[in-house]
């Protein structure tokens, strides 16, 4: 292949999102950073009409712990409604034209014992996935859901999750700034549903329509096979609506089990890049909306250079690692080619790679390819990224897991000067420290603990497709997705089993939630403190001097934490294949 044809598509991918990130912050801070003076005049009316539904006629104002207290009953709330939805989803008539039964009486097999029954494993995993912003899919959409369940449960969690996200974020970004007052949790959730989140979807759908991703409420269609002898069961549905906001809410759950690879999700070039383009937009821009709302616009494109160094690097080394052919090929009289293994022809290792690194960078999560079939390097990529979680990550989450290493490398650049640290004119002491010392170090835990736990063990053991390396790599690959909230998987992974399914959806729920209030904590206790002059001697954040520290930070902590894991399984299986085609 032509190597400037190559890197035409990822740099498109990557070009097009930048550029329209920058107008698109800005449209985000004046549609969601509204001062009460301003509180619902003009486009605002919406949300606050739908503020008025609670019993409110104006924003309340929120500390940090009543911000965080309202956002974890809301998700209690959605946690319980949709369980209730999709164990019950046999007995509700409407929008269920094939007659799907319970995703509860789906069976599950372990090893080479077959349990047939209900399971309410598949529903905690599913409502756990879905209401952390992840998608982690053990189960086929169109298998096994129903209309009603696909628009009411899972879309509708599509939307509200990474727009709590958001709110997360945006109470962060007050707090940073000084303001006591970090805004009411239902009016930032609204405005950011209507003002954002929605038009966004809109027009997203409507292009995936463009392109001839399905729109019906129609059954499956029934089709006769050329030869006239049998019949096909054609899946179909209101597909676009889900894949506008699966891309855009950083969410990645697919209409279909083969998610962005099925023709009805991803029908050509044009949807592939549409989506690739959704896929990271809305976390790029937010990062823009930061700055804007900090006052500080140089700082916050510090933390977005950072973001996209991290993204171009993990993309350039796994685009590079796939255009070398496969083992499975090597010794076959075939021709010399990139990896083609697990990828859909109409995209090819280029596209597929680029959509691998893109995806987890953003945890969103969404596939066109199998991750399994990876070249051992290139299937690392998507694992880093996921471990290091910072690389613009879900909606409201990139910052806020940003903001936690950026604490600590102030905190180390203080003790390199023997200076009090500071943060955007605040001093961070002992307790912020600590916060983010906590949030920064759970997040591997979470991995190493869960991946280890049952490589050792046969929960693990009969469940991955691969023996050696590569099977601890769908392991750890497994228990990465779940604690980063990305969802996407190596998906030769038996993983729908009850030790799976109640593992992972533990994962889940302990890799989103304490890494949204964590930070918001720190911001809540920064709020406090009274804001002291810049001196020469403060360490500046708006500079490539803190950008080298920040990704310095980023890398140590990372490889500290991870590089172990990593050794066992993609770089043992990457040198494995070495060693066997030096033979």
């Amino acid at each position: 292949m032509d190597s400037t044809l190559t890197w035409l598509h990822p740099a498109w991918a990557l070009a097009i999102p930048i550029v329209l990130s920058f107008p698109l912050g800005w449209l985000m801070f004046r549609a969601l950073d509204i001062s009460a003076a301003n509180a619902g005049k003009g486009f605002d009316a919406i949300p606050m009409l739908l503020l008025r539904l609670l019993g409110r006629k104006t924003p309340v104002g929120m500390s940090w712990k009543r911000y965080a207290f309202s956002m974890l009953t809301f998700n209690l709330a959605l946690f319980v409604i949709t369980f209730a939805l999709l164990y019950t989803q046999h007995k509700i008539p409407a929008l269920n034209p094939d007659h799907k039964g319970s995703l509860g009486e789906l069976g599950y097999k372990i090893g080479d014992d077959d349990h047939p029954g209900a399971d309410t494993g598949v529903v905690f995993n599913t409502v756990c996935s879905f209401v952390t912003n992840t998608n982690l899919q053990h189960y086929s959409g169109e298998q096994h859901l129903s209309y009603f369940s696909q628009l009411a449960a899972i879309v509708w969690l599509m939307f509200v999750t990474p727009a709590s996200g958001l709110c997360v974020m945006l109470a962060t970004l007050r707090g940073l700034r000084g303001d006591k007052d970090l805004g009411d949790f239902y009016a930032d959730l609204f405005r950011g549903l209507a003002s954002v989140i929605m038009p966004y979807c809109l027009i997203v759908a409507v292009l995936l329509v463009g392109t001839g991703v399905p729109m019906t409420f129609e059954g499956a269609a029934t089709a006769t096979t050329l030869d006239g002898a049998s019949t096909q069961t054609i899946a179909r549905g209101p597909v676009a609506a889900l894949v506008a906001i699966k891309q855009a809410g950083t969410n990645g759950g697919g209409f279909f089990g083969p998610n962005s690879t099925h023709p009805f999700e991803n029908p050509s070039p044009w949807s592939n890049m549409l989506s690739i383009v959704s896929i990271v937009m809305l976390p790029m821009a937010s990062m823009i909306m930061a700055g804007f709302m900090l006052r500080n616009l140089k700082h916050a494109l510090v933390l977005y250079g950072v973001m996209l160094a991290l993204l171009v690097v993990g993309l350039i080394v796994g685009v590079n690692a796939e255009m070398a052919p496969s083992a499975a090929v090597r010794d076959l009289p075939v021709a010399v080619s990139p990896n083609m293994e697990g990828k859909e022809v109409r995209f090819g290792p280029v596209a597929s790679a680029t959509w691998a690194s893109i995806t987890t960078a953003t945890s969103n999560g969404s596939v066109n390819s199998m991750h399994d079939s990876l070249n051992p390097i290139a299937g690392a990529v998507p694992m880093t990224l996921m471990m290091l979680n910072v690389v613009f990550s879900g909606i409201g989450a990139g910052f806020e897991n940003m903001l936690m290493y950026v604490i600590i490398a102030v905190f180390i650049a203080g003790l390199m000067v023997g200076r009090t640290p500071e943060y955007l004119g605040k001093k961070v002491e002992a307790k912020e420290v600590k916060l983010a010392m906590i949030a920064v170090l759970f997040h591997p835990l979470l991995i190493c603990v869960g991946a280890g736990l049952f490589a050792a063990t046969e929960w693990g053991q009969k469940t991955v497709a691969n023996p050696g390396s590569h099977g601890f790599s769908e392991i750890l690959y497994e228990f990465t997705s779940a604690a980063a909230n990305n969802g996407s998987g190596f998906e030769g992974l038996g993983d729908n089993n009850p030790a799976w399914n109640i593992a992972t959806g533990i994962v889940l729920l302990l890799g989103r939630f304490p890494a949204l209030i964590l930070p918001l904590a720190v911001a809540g206790c920064l709020a406090q403190k009274k804001r002291v002059p810049e001196t020469t001697g403060t360490l500046r954040t708006d500079n490539l001097t803190f950008a080298g520290m920040l990704v310095g930070t980023v890398l140590l902590v990372g490889a500290l934490s991870f590089m172990p894991a990593v050794v066992l399984g993609p770089v043992a299986d990457h040198l494995a294949e070495v060693k066997t085609a030096a033979k």
